[in-house]
């Protein structure tokens, strides 16, 4: 009798041991589900005119214009889920948010790039000058023009923050616990820049196109701790970004591994790969992309600086915006799906990068990541904001975002309006003169000159 009930015993502890991968597994949501969701809405049907107000009751008669991640967090699926008070209302769409040269720049050098596929398979994209490498991406290679537009994209030559505007990011874990780090950073364009007054290419980190500075500022703890990117023109012999890190209890910089772009950034939901500014970092020399459609989608283009209250201006438990936040527009938008190259897969953490783009900024604005097991995991809403810069006319002026880890929920929210003041970002030459420094703030021996 003891030994039965002991056997009883064991098979419910083992059972119970299960019960979180069976309630998982009852959850997880395939990517094949992805494609049945996009032949099922092909024929989107009437557009939500200007006026309408998308909510829990009614979102399955507009859903063919929302996100497949979206549609997901209305479905209510997982832990994360749309509040019963959500509400996105759409306004007019509003097209000319891009400066003059890179206009120019697009006509002038976008007929001219070319994509060839070594023959050990990596992808390199021929005389890009700047603008947009692909006005018109067309097959063959359709989504991976794509892809080379978004990772391509325009950004303002300068952008960034110091400590008197800095950025937040807020973390939210399954019980709803906050906690909020704060970050400087200087996001510079060094070659190929069509913006205004700035030179075609910089000197301070030669054969590079693009450097990421991001310094923690706090909590104190972890203050001053640093991270660089820089971007290379050649691709094929730098296939990622090269990545530094600043320790200060060591008072020196680490160069990091190429292994590492999985790696969670500063404790987030983002990883080295998942954002330069929207959506996806991880290079065009190993990485390809399935072409899956064009369509109309809502998107949050005009965004205000509400998002720098959290959790004040934000539809919580999820953390979704407010309708105090702007109009959503619904816009043209290209879907794709970023992957790496079959000789890369090994390892690396994401299987599908689902990137819903728009087609003038030819940036994400909602990013799918399923695993290696291709189960949906994670994802991530980018609200942009536009506004008026000297020189460079009505264009991008900065994103708040939110990462949804659906797995594990978890989320990180970033805001660039996330100080007392709710400023925004630095644009190209009204940033003060001590951050266009860019050996200081855009090379490897620049992080030496951290607390000093």
């Amino acid at each position: 009798m003891v030994s039965k009930l002991r056997s009883i015993a064991l098979g419910l502890g083992f059972l119970l041991l299960l019960l979180p991968s069976l309630l998982w597994a009852q959850t997880a949501t395939d990517r094949s589900e992805l494609d049945q969701f996009l032949k099922e809405t092909a024929n989107q049907g009437p557009q939500p005119p200007i006026g309408t107000k998308i909510t829990a009751a009614n979102w399955q008669q507009y859903k063919a214009f929302l996100p497949f991640g979206m549609v997901k967090l209305f479905e209510g699926r997982y832990q994360w889920q749309m509040p019963q008070d959500v509400e996105i209302d759409i306004g007019p769409a509003r097209y000319g948010n891009l400066p003059r040269t890179w206009i120019e720049a697009t006509e002038k050098y976008g007929s001219q790039d070319r994509v060839e596929v070594l023959p050990n398979g990596h992808f390199k994209i021929e005389n890009y000058q700047g603008g947009v490498v692909f006005p018109n991406p067309q097959e063959p290679h359709r989504g991976f023009k794509i892809l080379a537009n978004v990772f391509f994209a325009h950004a303002p030559a300068i952008f960034g923050a110091g400590p008197e505007n800095t950025s937040a990011i807020w973390f939210v874990d399954r019980f709803g616990n906050i906690s909020q780090d704060t970050f400087d950073f200087i996001y510079r364009q060094s070659g190929w820049d069509t913006d205004a007054g700035f030179p075609r290419d910089e000197t301070y980190a030669p054969g590079t196109w693009y450097t990421e500075w991001f310094m923690e500022e706090t909590p104190e703890q972890a203050r001053y701790t640093t991270t660089l990117a820089l971007y290379y023109k050649d691709q094929e012999e730098h296939e990622v970004p090269d990545n530094y890190v600043f320790v200060p209890s060591l008072r020196r910089s680490l160069r990091l591994s190429a292994s590492a772009r999985c790696a969670p950034l500063f404790g987030s939901e983002w990883t080295n790969d998942d954002a330069k500014i929207n959506g996806f970092n991880g290079g065009t020399a190993i990485f390809d992309a399935d072409y899956l459609g064009d369509r109309k989608q809502i998107e949050l283009v005009q965004l205000n600086n509400s998002s720098g209250d959290f959790p004040g201006n934000y539809d919580m438990p999820l953390g979704f915006p407010k309708p105090s936040w702007g109009k959503w527009e619904v816009r043209d938008a290209s879907v794709i799906d970023a992957h790496r190259i079959p000789s890369e897969t090994r390892g690396y953490c994401y299987g599908n990068r689902v990137l819903w783009v728009d087609k003038e900024f030819w940036l994400p604005y909602w990013v799918d990541l399923f695993d290696a097991n291709h189960k949906l995991w994670k994802v991530a809403a980018y609200e942009n904001a536009t506004g008026d810069v000297p020189t460079l006319g009505h264009v991008w002026v900065g994103v708040a975002a939110v990462n949804w880890d659906l797995q594990n929920t978890h989320a990180t929210i970033w805001s660039p309006w996330g100080n007392p003041a709710h400023r925004g970002h630095y644009l190209n030459r009204l940033t003060p003169l001590e951050y266009q420094n860019g050996t200081k703030y855009g090379s490897p021996s620049g992080l030496m000159q951290i607390l000093r």
